[in-house]
């Protein structure tokens, strides 16, 4: 995000700001806002300062208290300055000094649709802006942070006067006439009306713009005070002064929401993108991994063959040439699996796949330990054996069928 001061020229508007290449403040003379607002976007970090004809500045001397106290004082007090209802100004203010229980404020507040008509260039690009404040203040507030001083500059076509204390605006006027006003006549009138307001004439510091640079024998005659040269502020202080409305605040807080779900749908798609991409690529993978195995199999077709056939004929044989097919010996291991001698086996019949044992036993519970017997033989683990229930004969003898099958 890129942060951008918005201040009033002598003629038109000048727009600073640090490009990201270089990093160094720049100033920009626009003949207009509405030529200024064209370079800028609704994500930048802007802070609009308005001219002195726009605002309402009064220095105040109210009792000194804290927090919203002080805050509801200053609007009434604004109230009965203002020709409009406090609903329809947007106020604020900044501490002076404070001393002997009093406070000395400094107060400013701009009508709501005076405001709106300044920066309708800017909302109509949807450039709000992060704070709005006064430029006068701005200006004392990066060249005289302590003591009294006065200040000249042009600003929108007229010459400005302003006073400051202590780094806080406390009087301000226009002189009409511009660079060419008679200012050896309106500055002593100023400093006469600064003294009646309780603020002293006695200026630390008298500073002058440098495009007044013709006027500086006229101030140093007139007040007998040497004077200073300045240019624009890069890039200004900042003030505590902010008269931005509650209503741009809040859509600003939305405009904000807006951009960062619209960031975090943006960081989504690429996302989903990197996901679908890479899914793509692994399909493409495996595509080719599957060819590359049928290529395989194709070659070794005829190896495989030869391979299948070897063993399904040594699968047939293995009755023949295995002991552990042998008849006999899978008998032998059988008889010893007899539990005692009252299971005896009556019926043996072996294939080439499958082996059928048929007996009697004194007792169910008896066949059913023969069976486990055989199961369990370790030489008997190339077969799988499998017993029904037993059929139970009138004498309580039962007679059993196992029978097993090569793995």
């Amino acid at each position: 995000m890129s942060k951008f001061f918005l201040v009033p020229g002598a003629e038109g508007w000048n727009l600073i700001s640090r490009p990201a290449e270089n990093g160094n403040w720049r100033v920009r003379a626009f003949p207009s806002l509405d030529d200024a607002a064209q370079t800028l976007s609704t994500d930048d970090d802007v802070v609009l300062a308005l001219p002195i004809s726009a605002v309402l500045a009064q220095r105040m001397r109210l009792p000194s208290v804290e927090g919203s106290e002080l805050r509801e004082m200053v609007r009434i007090q604004l109230e009965k300055a203002l020709p409009f209802s406090t609903e329809e100004v947007t106020s604020d203010f900044e501490v002076i000094e404070q001393a002997n229980g009093e406070c000395v404020i400094s107060a400013v507040a701009v009508q709501n649709q005076r405001l709106t008509e300044i920066a309708a260039p800017l909302l109509n690009r949807r450039v709000i802006p992060r704070a709005v404040t006064v430029y006068a203040a701005q200006r004392v507030a990066t060249h005289a942070g302590k003591g009294c001083a006065l200040f000249i500059y042009p600003e929108s076509g007229a010459l400005v006067s302003a006073i400051s204390e202590n780094g806080k605006l406390s009087f301000a006027r226009t002189i009409d006439g511009g660079v060419g006003a008679p200012l050896e006549l309106e500055l002593p009138q100023l400093t006469m009306t600064a003294e009646l307001q309780g603020i002293s004439a006695s200026f630390q510091n008298v500073l002058v713009d440098e495009k007044c640079f013709g006027l500086r024998g006229k101030v140093e005659q007139a007040l007998a005070s040497p004077t200073e040269m300045m240019a624009v502020e890069t890039p200004p202080a900042s003030t505590g002064l902010n008269l931005l409305p509650q209503a741009w605040r809040e859509e600003r807080q939305r405009q904000v929401r807006r951009d960062q779900w619209k960031k975090r749908l943006v960081a989504a798609g690429i996302a989903y993108g990197a996901i679908v991409a890479l899914a793509l690529i692994h399909l493409g993978y495996l595509k080719f991994r599957s060819r590359q195995l049928d290529h395989q199999i194709e070659r070794d077709a005829s190896p495989t063959v030869f391979v299948r056939a070897a063993a399904n004929n040594w699968k047939a044989l293995a009755p023949a040439i295995d002991p552990h097919f042998y008849p006999i010996e899978i008998l032998l291991h059988v008889f010893d699996s007899l539990p005692s001698q009252d299971v005896r086996i009556t019926a043996y019949n072996q294939s080439a796949r499958q082996i059928s044992i048929e007996g009697e036993a004194n007792k169910a519970a008896l066949a059913y330990q023969f069976a486990d017997k055989v199961k369990k033989h370790p030489d008997l683990q190339n077969f799988t054996f499998d017993m029904q229930s037993p059929r139970i004969l009138p004498n309580d003898h039962a007679q059993f069928r196992l029978e097993g099958r090569p793995r």
